[in-house]
């Protein structure tokens, strides 16, 4: 098992509520050196409620390469005064003790990890994070290879040195997948620490394991194709059909079955065809050219 020199973060350090008493010493003064971002909420707002546990999700995944602070704005009126903070949830990234960078109102996960990103990079990276980086990358190449076991050593000893690391258990959840054990992938998504399991990394892999026991009890690709083929209204073989086509690595071809089921009957078995879609779209990355056409042209198709 690799051996790994260095301590995470605990949890609890990088995510803390703030009063008008601790906010310059936990934003201003602590952005000098760690980037911080601010999510301003009140607990009557309902985006907040959602909105939150996200990016608290994004930021502990940071392994500490990143801070986040509460301020419920009922409560620190004077705060939210003199940031003009004029609607909620409001979220800002300080950098040398000036915001930097934010964002207004619920926006989907791909965002809100996008917006960490950019953040963590204001700072250029925690250096107690760096080693972790480095296995996670090395374990990331493994998996691109197809050395699924080896991976999956390599995302076990991180997880060990960091229990909170969300990419270390997203890739720990491939390596099974790619060597087919789907129980094994379950069960490591189920026992992942609440605080993460909003993750987007960790959706986007429960998504993928969705898919795999679909593929498990669908027919044989080639039957599928002549099924539909042979009867074009059969949209259970179709669904089928376009299930096996992803196992398979064909997304494309499987985005365009769903499609043609959902123009044929989008109402079908309580709108599959929709919420198959909307399986592929979260499995794959937010910026692969499979979701951004498959989503372009679903919306032609709603709002035709």
């Amino acid at each position: 098992m690799l051996e790994l020199n260095t301590t995470a973060t605990p949890a609890e350090d990088l995510i803390k509520d703030a009063s008008e008493q601790t906010f310059v010493n936990d934003v201003v003064e602590m952005s000098q050196n760690i980037p911080v971002i601010v999510d301003f909420w009140a607990p009557w707002c309902g985006p907040c409620k959602t909105l939150g546990p996200a990016l608290e999700a994004a930021v502990t995944a940071a392994g500490g390469s990143v801070r986040m602070v509460k301020v419920d704005i009922d409560q620190n009126q004077s705060i939210a005064g003199q940031l003009k903070i004029q609607s909620i949830p409001t979220v800002y990234a300080f950098w040398k003790g000036q915001p930097v960078d934010g964002f207004q109102g619920a926006v989907p996960g791909s965002e809100i990890q996008e917006f960490v990103d950019r953040v963590v990079a204001l700072g250029g990276g925690s250096e107690e994070s760096g080693g972790l980086d480095d296995a996670l990358k090395a374990a990331e190449e493994m998996l691109d290879e197809g050395n699924a076991a080896d991976a999956a050593q390599t995302f076990l000893a991180i997880i060990e040195e960091d229990t909170v690391n969300v990419s270390a258990y997203a890739g720990l959840v491939k390596s099974n997948l790619m060597l087919n054990d789907l129980e094994e992938a379950e069960a490591i998504l189920n026992g992942a620490p609440t605080e993460i399991t909003d993750a987007p990394e960790l959706e986007a892999v429960r998504a993928q394991l969705d898919l795999a026991k679909q593929a498990a009890n669908a027919g044989p690709l080639d039957d599928l194709e002549a099924a539909v083929q042979s009867d074009g209204q059969n949209h259970q073989a179709r669904l089928e059909f376009a299930t096996a086509l992803h196992a398979a690595g064909k997304s494309e071809e499987a985005v365009s079955q769903l499609l043609e089921l959902y123009l044929r009957d989008r109402d079908w078995n309580e709108g599959a065809a929709k919420t198959q879609l909307f399986t592929i779209f979260d499995a794959l990355p937010a910026n692969d050219p499979v979701v951004l056409n498959g989503r372009r042209k679903l919306s032609s198709l709603i709002f035709a």
